[in-house]
């Protein structure tokens, strides 16, 4: 099939690259200065190829190769996983180490000043950002202080009402100091608990630009002010970030247009450049679509070992506890049913564009982009059979099995052929089998609550931890196998156990 492959969404030609740097140390039993000066050829021209700053890449490569040549053997870990390694944690602490959370005031409302060229998204960024805090208990309210662009003012007015929350403006005539003032005036008389303000960009910076931010800033005394950068830009985000602290003072930056085509220089140079992390991404045009950045997290995306942490949550978001542990029960006894499987076709769907889950689910590196389109097409299709069946159908495909004239009507009813319903129902049984050998291979057990996730993974406990995160993960993954190739779903399985520890699991 053509295309390249799907690795870490923005991050596929790192990914590649990385991956051949590993692949030449096979065989080898130990890593030596001379064995790994191929591999960190590979690296360094992976990093420049991703449009991460030159120095940067010389720091990264030289830390990583001292820490490789001075590497002790451990038993049962090859030399080329030593150096994954030591990359994956040069990877981590290059974007930060820890999570950098945003910093809410301990008195009055939060203000969050938000800055940018123009054209990176900062209108919708903020409305996004709204969404993202009232999930959390927060109310809050925008701030129209775009006076340039008279449609940014009425984009955050239309934006606001579509996740709920008030936005003040003011109008083109008025200083964007004093609609910044008299918004915040506003807030502290409705107990408003964070207040958002849009501001204006610009094509480039200039003298203007940051006067009137200064301004803004003064004025408003802000909790966070956060620069939102472009993740297309590639490095050159990490040098507006620079220039926007020495100019006005920021507390951090917004990524946005993570999901799009760009070669990840942004994410690896921000904060080693600036010395101001990146606290949120952007990764899609839904209101969803923004969450904390991780840089463990994102580590394992570039490196091709998917993201189980951000896979369950978003689970978590579209399944509950109950639904969960009753489905749980239905695949133990393998009587997963065609209702079952709309209803985790949909959550995937909930979940966000199936390139993006891919890309949190270990061993999912193979997939292309064109098994993609061809696996939501038939998804599309088997969801027009299944809406085609009676309700007794869905819920016992035993039936189906059993009569060659409900399979007919189905396919005429559906305008599909009698060969596609079979294989769709014999798709179904497949699933019932695999879905419960995988539990079953988990030693049975309860599913632990799903927000005990960040518990279970400091512990020792793996098989609470794999039950959970097996049973929510597998079952997609098994619908996803079944649409890319039969055997695919083995090497899924394995790459996930491993991604968890569980190593014995995954011989």
């Amino acid at each position: 099939m053509g295309g390249g492959v799907i690795k870490a969404e923005m991050f596929g030609q790192l990914t590649s690259g990385l991956e051949s740097a590993w692949n030449k140390l096979k065989g080898e039993e130990v890593l030596t200065k001379e064995n790994i000066a191929e591999p960190m050829r590979d690296i360094r021209r992976a990093l420049l190829e991703a449009d991460v700053s030159l120095p940067v890449v010389r720091r990264f490569v030289q830390s990583v190769g001292d820490q490789a040549v001075g590497v002790g053997l451990i038993r049962g870990v090859k030399p080329d996983q030593q150096l994954v390694k030591i990359v994956r944690d040069e990877l981590v602490k290059l974007m930060g180490g820890e999570v950098s959370e945003l910093v809410f005031a301990k008195s009055g409302p939060t203000v969050i000043l938000l800055a940018g060229l123009q054209g990176v998204g900062k209108t919708t960024i903020c409305a996004k950002l709204a969404n993202y805090l009232k999930k959390q208990g927060k109310s809050c309210m925008l701030v129209a202080g775009d006076v340039y662009r008279p449609a940014a003012i009425d984009q955050l007015v239309i934006l606001g009402e579509q996740v709920g929350v008030s936005v003040y403006t003011e109008g083109t005539d008025v200083k964007p100091s004093e609609i910044a003032r008299k918004g915040l005036v506003e807030a502290k008389k409705k107990n408003i608990d964070v207040v958002i303000v849009d501001t204006a960009g610009r094509l480039q910076i200039d003298k203007a630009m940051m006067d009137e931010l200064k301004d803004v800033k003064r004025v408003l005394n802000p909790t966070e002010v956060l620069l939102v950068v472009d993740a297309m830009t590639g490095q050159e985000a990490a040098a507006l970030v620079t220039t926007f602290n020495l100019e006005i003072g920021i507390t951090g930056a917004i990524l946005t247009k993570l999901d799009g085509d760009s070669r990840g220089g942004a994410a690896l140079s921000v904060k080693e450049i600036s010395g101001k992390p990146i606290k949120l991404v952007g990764r899609g045009e839904r209101m969803e679509d923004l969450e904390p950045f991780y840089p463990d997290r994102m580590a394992g995306r570039i490196l091709g070992m998917g993201d189980v942490l951000s896979f369950v949550e978003k689970a978590q978001e579209v399944m509950q506890q109950e639904d969960a542990e009753d489905l749980q029960k239905k695949i133990m006894s393998a009587n997963f049913d065609f209702n079952d499987f709309l209803k985790q076709t949909r959550a995937v769907a909930k979940m966000g564009s199936m390139t993006r889950v891919l890309g949190m689910i270990p061993g999912m590196a193979k997939v292309t982009p064109a098994q993609i389109r061809e696996a939501e097409k038939s998804l599309k299709i088997m969801e027009g059979m299944i809406e085609a069946m009676t309700p007794e159908e869905r819920e016992k495909p035993e039936l189906l099995a059993e009569s060659p004239q409900r399979r007919k009507r189905i396919a005429q009813a559906s305008g599909k052929t009698e060969q596609q319903v079979s294989q769709l129902v014999a798709q179904l049984f497949q699933m019932r089998v695999r879905m419960k050998n995988l539990m079953g291979a988990m030693d049975g057990g309860s599913i632990p609550s799903l927000s005990n996730l960040e518990d279970a993974l400091k512990t020792e406990q793996k098989v609470p931890y794999l039950l959970m995160c097996v049973y929510i993960f597998s079952l997609h993954a098994l619908m996803f196998g079944l649409l890319f190739n039969s055997h695919m779903i083995i090497d899924i399985g394995k790459g996930f156990l491993r991604h968890t520890g569980c190593s014995e699991c995954s011989q």
